[in-house]
Formats: structure tokens, sequence, C-alpha cells
């Protein structure tokens, strides 16, 4: 169904659906991690791009950051490597750190900045490393298959630091920041660091009204498959640690709860393949995912 299929009578619903959620959020930040689906469909894209300008112009200042799997999945077979995973986390050597970075960097980000300006906003393109935004450091995975030993993943980092200046100064003055999630070193090597886990720490950092990760799933599921669409920090917890979250989701899960934790008011995992689902879980009574928080 198309917009020009709606009455006036359902257009002035909706409207005034939005309107107490427009006065709660005006001036606030959100911060949205993009990724999925609605970063390789055409249809998607653009749905996303419009949700974004839209959340602009009301007065939220929305702050982008996205992942770019498909897309270094795809750069790296065109290369004759095989990407691999341990505990949802991207193992990367030197070989591969080159390539995330030219992809996140050089393609995905300068095409989410293009989507958006297209769409009628003004986005600005940045690494972790513009601005001194994201201080990171080799992040070591404890071993699962021997307890007390750490694994080594290459050139994957975790913040140590995150200085949000650049994106305050940016959204202060209209514009819409777009962010890739790579970060330096002390001694200036480069990182490649999650993108849930970068969305979370600057959602920490900007004190942000709510944190917004993008998914190709429903939501959080039980382990018959039902959504859950409302979770405390304490049955998240739960879900930890009887397997239910496991796999591509812990690193997902665990930085929306660090996020709840620190302040965030509330983080919501929602459907990525459902057009305009920024819009519907923000401004609408029916939302389109899970949504964690501390209460």
């Amino acid at each position: 169904m198309t917009d020009d299929s709606l009455s006036p009578g359902v257009k002035a619903q909706i409207l005034s659906e939005a309107l107490p959620y427009l006065r709660r959020f005006h001036g606030k930040t959100v911060v949205i991690k993009y990724g999925g689906n609605a970063m390789t469909d055409e249809r998607l894209k653009r749905s996303f791009a419009h949700d974004v300008v839209m959340l602009k112009l009301v007065g939220i200042n929305p702050v982008v950051v996205h992942g770019g799997g498909p897309q270094i999945e795809q750069a790296l077979t065109r290369m004759g490597k095989e990407g691999r995973f341990i505990q949802g986390m991207r193992v990367t050597d030197e070989e591969t750190m080159s390539i995330v970075e030219m992809v996140l960097a050089g393609q995905v980000n300068k095409e989410i900045v293009e989507l958006i300006n297209t769409a009628g906003g003004q986005a600005v393109g940045l690494t972790g490393q513009d601005g001194n935004l994201i201080r990171a450091k080799k992040l070591l995975l404890p071993s699962q298959e021997t307890p007390g030993q750490m694994v080594d993943i290459g050139l994957v980092g975790d913040i140590e630091q995150c200085d949000p200046a650049i994106i305050r100064t940016l959204t202060s003055h209209s514009f819409i920041p777009v962010v890739a999630p790579i970060g330096s070193g002390e001694t200036g090597e480069t990182y490649n660091i999650n993108a849930d886990v970068v969305a979370g720490k600057i959602a920490e950092v900007l004190q942000a009204e709510k944190l917004v990760l993008l998914t190709n799933t429903a939501g959080v599921l039980d382990k018959s498959g039902r959504l859950l669409t409302g979770l405390t920090a304490a049955q998240v917890d739960a879900l930890f640690a009887d397997g239910t979250i496991s796999g591509g989701m812990l690193p997902k899960i665990s930085s929306a709860l660090d996020a709840a934790r620190s302040g965030v008011k509330a983080v919501h995992i929602i459907d990525g393949r459902v057009d305009h689902c920024l819009l519907l879980e923000l401004l609408t009574d029916q939302g389109v995912g899970t949504m964690i928080s501390c209460n």
C-alpha cells in the first residue's frame, strides 16, 4: 500500500499517534546501528534513509553507526579469502583489516551518506579515527575450550576511550553523523571494532535517549522462536545463562545491555526487514521488535 492510498482520516490518525512521541523525543539523541538486510535491499535502504531524515526534521538527533558484514564477505571472496568468526567476532589479520577498512570507510560509509543526502538530509561520514572519536586496544576473547586462556583474533579492537565531541558538533549544526566502526590504537594501529559495540558505546557517552539496533530477525526470540517484546536487564542475563542468546547475537545484546545499564533509557532490537521500521518503533504504539531497559 502506498502513502497515496491512505485516506485523509487515516493520515491524520497516524500523525495524531506520533505527536506524544515527537514531544517526548524532541531535542533528544537516538543512536542507530544500521546493518543486515536494511543495508543490502534497495527498497529498505531508501526506507531507512527516509526515516533518518524524517527524525532529524522533527527535531530528533539521529546518529548512525553502520556495519558492513555482507560487503566485507563479498570483498574477501573476490580476494580469495574466507571470513572466519569466533564468538560472533570477525577474525582480522592484516590483509583482512585492509579490506575491512577499504569496504567500511571507502564504500559503505559513502553510500549511506549519499542515501541520506539524496533523501533530503545533511549527512557527514566519519570513522572512529576522526576527531579522536574512538581510541581502541586489542580485544582478547576468553577461550570457551580452555578456561582461563584468552584468544587473539587479530586486529579486532575493544573500545578504550570514546570522545563524542565531533558528533556533538555535527548534530548541533544540523548534520547527521554516519560512523564506520574503525578505531585507532595508542601507537596508531588500526582496529576493526564490532559495530554493535561502537553504537552502544557512542549511545552511552552521549547519554542518548535510545539505542536502536537493526537486525535480520523480529527481535530477541525465546527458545521456541517467539518474540520477546520487552526485557529487563535481569531477564537478558538469564537468556545469556541458558544459551538462548548465542553466536552473532552475543555482541549485539551485550552492547545493548551495557548501554541500558550505563544511562541509555531504552534499547530497541528491531526488525530491519520491515519498511520504515525506525518510524514504526519510535513514533507509533505498534513497535517492531524488542525493547530492553533496566527497569
